[in-house]
């Protein structure tokens, strides 16, 4: 593929247990039951150190979160190595892993977070508020358009203020 695209992680996290929250790994789902080639999709909770390995295996990640806070229906913006890891730290952030792939494993993945806009977050329940759920439809389209192009960069450009 062109542009080194050719391998592309989809790494979603969140708690689908605490409503709104659940919309990244409710992404993934999604986007894993299409068997896109090429595209590899993880979901957990939260980002962990040990998500590394498989960044450097892959030449682009997206790093698919809810928000409780920005445009809707979602963010899309390219994210560079950076940051630092801690051992007390609950979370890691995208920046810091793709910094770990690339000290430790000499890894130039191209880093992008996709930020779903959701509405729900206290409480605990299953299932997405409705707002959200209409949001993640909207991502789910723009996201296998731009998987299928292999094209962010452009795709990202074209955008309107939701980036």
């Amino acid at each position: 593929m062109a542009n080194g695209t050719d391998r592309i992680l989809i790494l979603a996290y969140g708690n689908p247990g605490r409503l709104d929250d659940g919309l990244g790994p409710a992404l993934a789902e999604g986007i894993a039951d299409l068997d896109l080639p090429g595209v590899t999709v993880e979901s957990d909770l939260q980002l962990q150190v040990e998500d590394a390995t498989a960044i450097a295996e892959h030449d682009v990640v997206i790093f698919a979160d809810a928000t409780v806070s920005g445009a809707a229906p979602f963010t899309f913006r390219r994210v560079e190595p950076g940051g630092s890891l801690s051992f007390t730290t609950h979370s890691v952030s995208p920046a810091a892993l793709l910094a770990l792939a690339r000290e430790h494993f000499h890894a130039d993945a191209a880093g992008w977070v996709l930020a779903v806009r959701g509405y729900a977050f206290e409480g605990f329940g299953d299932g997405l508020s409705e707002e959200a759920a209409a949001n993640l439809d909207d991502t789910a389209r723009f996201l296998v358009d731009s998987l299928r192009q292999r094209r962010f960069e452009e795709v990202v450009q074209g955008m309107a203020p939701t980036v």
